[in-house]
């Protein structure tokens, strides 16, 4: 299935000169966003998942299905002030300032094999977070796994000591 399809390219979103690639048409679609989670689950399987962790908000879309089909479980890592338990916590960098991410303390098991899931990979900040995160509490990144990833901003590169899983480039 030719999933870029279903993928909508919005120019000078957020601003200008950005091209926002909207995976709302993809998701739109019964049969193309099954594919496209299936695709993520086999991954899952072959790489021994026990666990999905997908960063706030989007990674929520691809990772809850994952683990609802696998029956695995899943857990948000969100921004600073929205979880309401004990938690641990990574301060990384954006384009213009910093920003924080958080796990509950109890939200991996130390040795359980994780994996990672987001819509896109870009300059894979947010990503090299929640590694971070999952690691102080003990856990095993088994992979990442991404709808799309955006090759010129080179998010490969801040997490090339993983396993990169990818549906498709731009």
């Amino acid at each position: 299935m030719d999933l870029k399809k279903y993928v909508a390219r919005v120019d000078d979103f957020p601003e200008k000169g950005i091209v926002f690639r909207d995976i709302s048409p993809l998701m739109a679609d019964g049969e193309a966003y099954r594919y496209a989670t299936q695709q993520i689950v086999d991954y899952a399987k072959e790489k021994g998942a026990e666990m999905i962790v997908g960063p706030e908000a989007r990674g929520f879309i691809v990772g809850c299905p994952v683990a609802y089909n696998l029956g695995i479980g899943f857990a948000p890592c969100r921004k600073k002030g929205k979880l309401p338990r004990e938690t641990v916590e990574v301060q990384y960098g954006l384009e213009y300032g910093k920003d924080v991410l958080q796990l509950h303390k109890d939200a991996i098991k130390p040795g359980q094999k994780v994996l990672v899931t987001d819509d896109l990979l870009a300059t894979g900040g947010t990503i090299a977070a929640t590694i971070e995160l999952i690691e102080k509490l003990g856990g095993e990144v088994v992979g990442t796994a991404f709808f799309i990833e955006l090759t010129d901003l080179k998010g490969r590169d801040k997490i090339k000591e993983y396993d990169i899983f990818t549906l498709m480039q731009y």
